[in-house]
């Protein structure tokens, strides 16, 4: 019977520790594998275990370095303008107004809107002969030939802006149900004090949604960097690879050159520098800690 009680908790997470096992460790398992060979799909006759060459590759791989820098400057940008804009909101909709509910869902509603879909909708905006640049060029502002996407100087502006308008929701949300949780009593204490509205939100809103905004800027940062569908759909890269981030380039890799040996080498690079990123950003943070 004793037996019995000690291994019924084992036996009831074994499916989970499974499924886990089936749908995360194998696949990982597997691009570390293949980032130690030589395999290209349509070359089957010329695979081979090649150690660590794929990895020294990448020292001498120009768009490498460059997607990767694209990268950085992206999930800095974003994430950036996503926590501040989110912040803003959620401190809007948290007050209590006529319209609220109305605000609120339209405020969270670009979340539930996909990659794809908003790629397609902000396409059409920027559209240099039906979107909002040729209607501002009929009223005197800028030219009608204005293709903000084909621009160098211009595209990552354009993808920034299009990108925040459904990630900003993701830290409203968050942020507004922190809010929620504050006791209204520091709020009267801080008050009574002398403190205003400035100093209320310093000391203490802002400290008490210290865990939700890491938390938030954590994950965030994770996904814009593995953000494929709408660089892709968008610009796919362009124009001239201005674009091209690091997931971008190894699909890239993986739709032309068929080279899954060396995509796969990225992606484990892609992998150690997100998992040192972010045990460093927690360390940092001290996400977790008393307040």
């Amino acid at each position: 019977m004793a037996v019995r009680r000690a291994l019924t908790p084992y036996a009831l997470i074994t499916p989970t520790v499974l499924l886990l096992a089936c749908f995360l460790v194998f696949p990982v398992g597997s691009v570390v594998y293949y980032a130690l060979q030589h395999h290209v799909v349509n070359e089957p006759y010329d695979d081979a275990f090649v150690g660590l060459d794929n990895f020294r590759r990448m020292f001498g791989d120009e768009q490498f370095w460059h997607s990767l820098a694209f990268s950085a400057k992206w999930v800095c940008a974003e994430v950036a303008l996503q926590l501040l804009l989110g912040l803003v909101l959620a401190l809007i909709v948290n007050e209590t107004f006529l319209g609220r509910a109305m605000a609120r869902a339209m405020v969270f509603s670009p979340w539930a809107v996909s990659g794809v879909l908003t790629t397609s909708i902000w396409m059409l905006l920027y559209n240099p002969a039906t979107g909002v640049f040729h209607y501002l060029a009929q009223l005197g502002i800028g030219d009608a030939a204005t293709s903000v996407l084909g621009n160098p100087d211009t595209v990552f502006s354009a993808a920034v802006v299009a990108e925040l308008w459904r990630g900003v929701p993701f830290f409203a949300i968050l942020i507004l149900a922190d809010l929620q949780s504050v006791p209204k009593e520091l709020y009267e204490a801080a008050s009574m004090d002398g403190a205003g509205r400035w100093r209320s939100f310093r000391h203490v809103t802002l400290p008490h949604l210290r865990d939700a905004i890491v938390l938030a800027t954590l994950l965030r940062s994770v996904w814009e960097f593995n953000n494929v569908d709408l660089l892709y759909t968008l610009t796919n890269g362009g124009p001239a690879g201005a674009t091209t981030s690091l997931p971008l380039y190894v699909a890239q890799l993986a739709r032309k050159s068929y080279d899954f040996g060396y995509g796969s080498a990225l992606t484990t690079a892609a992998f150690v520098i997100l998992l040192f990123c972010s045990v460093l950003y927690l360390r940092l943070s001290k996400f977790g800690t008393e307040k």
